[in-house]
């Protein structure tokens, strides 16, 4: 089984960005530079054959590059399931487009539309009920922004659980069309 999601992956000044920010929650598993992305679609556990036409699928999306920014930070509250920290990204709806084209392309192929509502972030700490209070985080890094910076592939990724937590593996990068040029 290959346990897969679509993804922007944030350029390398983003990236360093976020991770300078990451501290100030006693037992908070930080995410690593290797894990920040913007998830664009949870696929699931899925048997190779299936992977394979997911592959091919995202062949036929078509979308401009993006250029997005950070904007804030907030906590996600999953009940049973833990908590997370996040960054948020804008423009929102351009990144929304963008999920649709994916949600679409995967289901054609019979896959079901995803559930849940979408929202654009990066995942930057997981939490449990050990960790430590995050208000102060929240406060702190709460005007978080960045000028815009180009998203010019889409990603799919295998992640991989183990002790330690999730490691991703990209499997295949789909080039995002650079926009025209303004005039």
């Amino acid at each position: 089984m290959h346990r897969l999601f679509v993804a922007l992956r944030p350029p390398p000044p983003m990236r360093r960005k976020l991770l300078d920010i990451m501290d100030g929650v006693d037992g908070a598993r930080w995410q690593d530079e290797d894990q920040l992305h913007v998830t664009l679609r949870y696929i699931g556990e899925v048997e190779r054959p299936m992977a394979e036409d997911i592959a091919t699928a995202l062949q036929a999306v078509h979308a401009p590059a993006l250029d997005l920014a950070l904007s804030g930070v907030g906590r996600f509250d999953t009940g049973s399931r833990g908590r997370a920290l996040w960054a948020g990204v804008t423009p929102q709806d351009a990144v929304a487009a963008l999920h649709c084209k994916v949600d679409h392309a995967l289901v054609r192929l019979g896959l079901p539309l995803e559930g849940r509502a979408f929202l654009p972030h990066i995942t930057l700490a997981r939490l449990n009920c050990g960790s430590g209070p995050v208000d102060a985080f929240l406060a702190e890094q709460g005007g978080l922004r960045s000028p815009p910076m180009r998203f010019d592939h889409l990603v799919l990724y295998e992640s991989h659980l183990a002790p330690d937590g999730a490691w991703y593996e990209p499997v295949v990068r789909y080039p995002l069309s650079s926009p025209l040029p303004r005039t």
